[in-house]
């Protein structure tokens, strides 16, 4: 049995890893493509590349559970087409078994997914995405197109990149009065963080104090705010690339603040079910070889897998709006297309 799970084990993965190569392969010349596009000054081809190779960490995350679903139905399906798997079952191992000998190599991938989504991922995506930010944006907030805006108070914070070693380019500020009125403006080239303040430097300050203004310049100036490097790192990536630790520390805060924090909330669940997802892929692609798929072509497998990868996606994207719109529970959104496949799964197996 062993020989058999060992067998099993390396079809599912190399067809997994072709897969997710195919993926990968694909997905990065259509992002390529589209950076070339937002060539600057600054930003050309060969910092366009560097984007994409270091987004490549949170792409294989995101491709996890599609890959061992497509790669589970050429693995085992290119069995069941060599009559490997009418010769396992004839021999009396059952369904179950051969379940277990497929999600075996899958627990490797699932494993190494919880260490991309909560440790590398983040840096690698905040890494990325400030570098792609300070190369594109260059001068005044007014020319920007990226950028991240932070609330405190009477002060609003528009800052265009953000590094995760407490360095940002590019702070705007603007205060307002009791009655919304601004009374003063700034912009910074770069902040530095350090230890409970930041080093505003090359500042250019224009206060409002009637019906005139008044400008300034500062080599430094020091901002004392709250704000520090961590939450600048939460804030400078989208839900989805944060770590679960650090989605779950953020939703938490929003919710103290009685801010909008259900996008939060919805990404950590969805986070929490990848392991789960993943696993539930294997039961879908099994119970569809020996099911719908039995006598099919590879071409036709191959198909069926990128349209259920598809629904499962689109399902999640809607599922997630929906819990924003329409006040449903986060969890009940991020667990419920991973119960449909799953119950779909078993009930296609024990027709089997």
């Amino acid at each position: 049995m062993k020989l058999l799970d060992l067998y099993i084990g390396k079809t599912v993965i190399a067809a997994i890893l072709m897969v997710l190569l195919v993926l990968l392969g694909l997905d990065g010349t259509f992002s390529f493509l589209a950076e070339l596009k937002e060539l600057e000054k600054n930003y050309q081809a060969p910092q366009a590349f560097m984007f994409i190779l270091m987004t490549l960490p949170r792409r294989i995350y995101d491709f996890m559970p599609v890959a061992v679903l497509i790669g589970c139905l050429v693995g085992m399906g290119t069995l069941a087409g060599t009559s490997e798997l009418t010769v396992v079952r004839a021999a009396g191992v059952s369904i179950a078994r051969l379940v277990y000998s497929a999600v075996r190599p899958v627990l490797v991938i699932v494993a190494l997914g919880l260490v991309l989504g909560q440790f590398v991922v983040p840096k690698t995506e905040q890494y990325a995405q400030s570098e792609r930010s300070r190369n594109l944006v260059a001068g005044p907030p007014s020319s920007a197109r990226d950028g991240y805006w932070y609330r405190e108070e009477g002060q609003y914070i528009h800052i265009q990149a953000i590094q995760p070693n407490g360095v940002m380019y590019g702070v705007s500020r603007f205060l307002f009065d009791e009655k919304n009125d601004l009374v003063r403006s700034d912009f910074s080239e770069r902040a530095i963080y350090q230890g409970d303040h930041w080093i505003l430097e090359r500042v250019r300050q224009t206060r409002m104090p009637g019906e005139h203004t008044e400008s300034q310049t500062f080599e430094t100036l020091r901002w004392e705010t709250s704000v520090t490097p961590d939450v600048m790192s939460i804030l400078a990536l989208k839900p989805d690339y944060l770590s679960i630790t650090g989605l779950y520390n953020y939703a938490t805060y929003l919710s103290k603040q009685s801010l909008e924090s259900k996008n939060y909330y919805f990404s950590f669940w969805k986070k929490v079910f990848q392991p789960i997802t993943t696993i539930v892929m294997v039961f879908i692609a099994i119970s569809f070889v020996f099911g719908p798929l039995r006598s099919v072509t590879m071409g036709q497998r191959i198909t069926a897998g990128v349209l259920v990868g598809l629904l499962f996606h689109y399902a999640q994207q809607l599922l997630g709006l929906a819990s924003i719109i329409y006040d449903i529970p986060p969890l009940l959104g991020a667990m419920l297309p991973m119960l449909i496949c799953l119950v779909t799964g078993i009930l296609l197996l024990r027709r089997v």
